[in-house]
This record gives structure tokens, sequence and C-alpha cells, in this order.
């Protein structure tokens, strides 16, 4: 799909991802994948050009497997400057923190570039595989 690039495309891509996969992954799945789309499109928004026609391009691909639902999540710009990447954190920012959060969520992701501008894409492997967080001890 495409959705404007602005504001509104993300919350276009939200609910349009909510509505095609109700039922079709868990509850807390769905909650962190419409949580990272919203990420990805609004960095898009915010850090990105445009592709032809003032848009982004969102799309995901949900796989069966024997585990449960995988996805993945495909957000497409014009591109921009620089890459986008986890910048460290810095508590008196009023950003910084998607990619963090992205990281958090999501199994994996990654930036690709191709004649058209940029693809951010994330994973999400079925909710019981996701790796355990280090935790200090």
């Amino acid at each position: 799909m495409v959705v404007p690039h602005h504001a509104s495309g993300a919350r276009i891509a939200r609910h349009r991802l909510a509505a095609e996969l109700a039922g079709a992954v868990s509850p807390a799945m769905l909650a962190d994948l419409v949580a990272v789309l919203a990420e990805l499109v609004g960095n898009a928004v915010r850090h990105a050009d445009p592709l032809p026609g003032g848009v982004v391009r969102v799309a995901w691909r949900l796989r069966d497997t024997p585990d449960g639902p995988q996805l993945r999540l495909r957000v497409t710009d014009g591109g921009a400057v620089c890459s986008p990447r986890v910048r460290p954190p810095n508590v008196d920012a009023a950003d910084g923190r998607g990619l963090h959060i992205v990281s958090g969520l999501a199994t994996g992701w990654g930036v690709e570039r191709d004649g058209l501008g940029q693809s951010v894409w994330a994973d999400f492997d079925p909710v019981g595989d996701r790796p355990a967080l280090a935790t200090a001890g």
C-alpha cells in the first residue's frame, strides 16, 4: 500500500495493518507490529524524501510456520542523506528512541537501498521465539 509522506501516513498504515492482521497473529504480536510500523513510517516522513507522488510505500508479508506466524514489515521511501541507525540514548532529547523501540520489539531489522530509494525492514518471528533480553545480575 502507499500512504502520504505526511504524519497521517503512519495512522493510515497502522489502521490498515491492524484491520488486516487481526485474528491472523496474536494480540501481543499485533501490538508490536503496529508500534514498529508507526516508528518506521514516522521516521520515513521525518527523515527521508518521499517516493514519486509524495508517498511512502508500506508492505508486509505474513508466513505461516510450524511455530506460528512470521512477518516482515517493509517501509520504502525516497531515501535520505544518512542511513537509519540506532543513536546513543539521550534522556534530554525529544526524539531518537524510535529505532531502539524497533530493535527491542522486532527479531531483526535492516536497511536496503535500490534505485527507488531505501527500504527499512523489520522481521517478527513467532512471539515465543523472541530472544531473551540480557539482564544485569
